[in-house]
């Protein structure tokens, strides 16, 4: 894909900031910190191909201390720091209700290794916990990773994988995500971390606020993929940026965010699989907001569902019902 400049692309000269972001918030879901707010068991195919069952528990946590223009995980976040053994509650309340796994996924909405979020004096009790698992999938800031992820990872029985949002390459939009990332940051931690055995998954957005060209989102979501897996990351994550959170229906109506659409994901997602350089997984939670046309909606998420699962690329479903809106 060319990375030409669109001129249909809306960029406005300034970011929201923490407080214009906050003060569009409504109110938090109702949590508690002795039980995740969600928990699921899923299947995903590791780096050799092998199909693996995946537990993956969303815990109870400190919000994030970044204030992202585009994330909505604070809905389900703590005020204040996460109690000492809140962690490890949530853990035992998932893992007794949750299948045998070989994997599993710990997203806290933030950061793993904030102290804040996940206080360290939990840390042994955690480690006794995940000893079943073969590998532990976390969430984390590029600029929390340090000496806390090494220690951590070198105590597992099984090995470490940590998720990271890189979003987008886009030298207008990154910057206004309010992320505090830069490219170079992604590519300094990443190489950290896999120094370390390490490995890393990167988090990219499909259609970020700022950048409204469907064109254009394509080739930069493709873009930022090839970016992560040249920085040294294993596998990508596709996810179609939503609203919801406040901010994000106010740039919409402003005319700085364009949502995604199934025709969009399934595209980048097809592009993404050609490159054979990791995995790519295309996100379908919350995937009937990108659907157009109820009749072919269903077929349409087993398909994306099964090429996460194979990482190969299947015919395009055929739409009976809304030819201009599937294919």
């Amino acid at each position: 894909m060319g990375m030409k400049q669109n001129t249909a692309t809306i960029l406005i000269p300034s970011m929201p900031d923490r407080q214009e972001i906050e003060k569009h918030r409504s109110p938090k879901n109702l949590v508690t910190p002795d039980v995740p707010y969600r928990f699921l068991h899923e299947q995903e195919p590791d780096k050799d191909g092998h199909l693996r069952k995946v537990n993956t528990i969303f815990l109870t946590s400190k919000e994030c201390s970044f204030r992202c223009v585009m994330c909505d995980l604070w809905k389900n976040t703590l005020d204040g720091p996460t109690p000492l053994g809140a962690i490890l509650k949530q853990l035992d309340y998932a893992l007794a209700r949750l299948p045998d796994a070989e994997v599993i996924k710990l997203y806290n909405s933030g950061n793993f290794f904030d102290p804040g979020a996940t206080p360290h004096s939990d840390y042994p009790g955690i480690i006794d916990r995940l000893r079943p698992f073969r590998r532990v999938i976390v969430e984390n800031h590029p600029l929390l990773c340090g000496d806390s992820c090494i220690d951590f990872a070198g105590k597992l029985s099984g090995t470490l994988e940590i998720a990271m949002g890189l979003e987008t390459l886009h030298p207008e939009v990154l910057p206004k995500l309010n992320k505090q990332l830069t490219p170079e940051n992604f590519t300094k931690a990443t190489a950290l971390l896999k120094e370390q055995g390490i490995d890393v998954r990167a988090f990219v957005l499909l259609h970020p606020p700022f950048l409204t060209s469907s064109r254009e989102n394509l080739e930069w979501t493709y873009k930022t993929i090839q970016f992560a897996f040249e920085s040294g990351a294993d596998c990508c994550t596709i996810i179609p940026t939503r609203s919801g959170n406040g901010i994000m229906e106010l740039l919409h109506n402003q005319g700085h965010y364009k949502p995604a659409t199934l025709d969009t994901l399934e595209e980048v997602f097809d592009q993404a699989l050609t490159l054979h350089k990791g995995r790519v997984f295309a996100d379908t939670w919350d995937l009937s907001l990108l659907s157009q046309c109820a009749g072919c909606y269903e077929a349409r998420k087993i398909r994306l569902e099964t090429m996460n699962t194979s990482q190969k690329t299947l015919p395009r479903v055929t739409c009976n019902f809304n030819s201009g809106h599937a294919k």
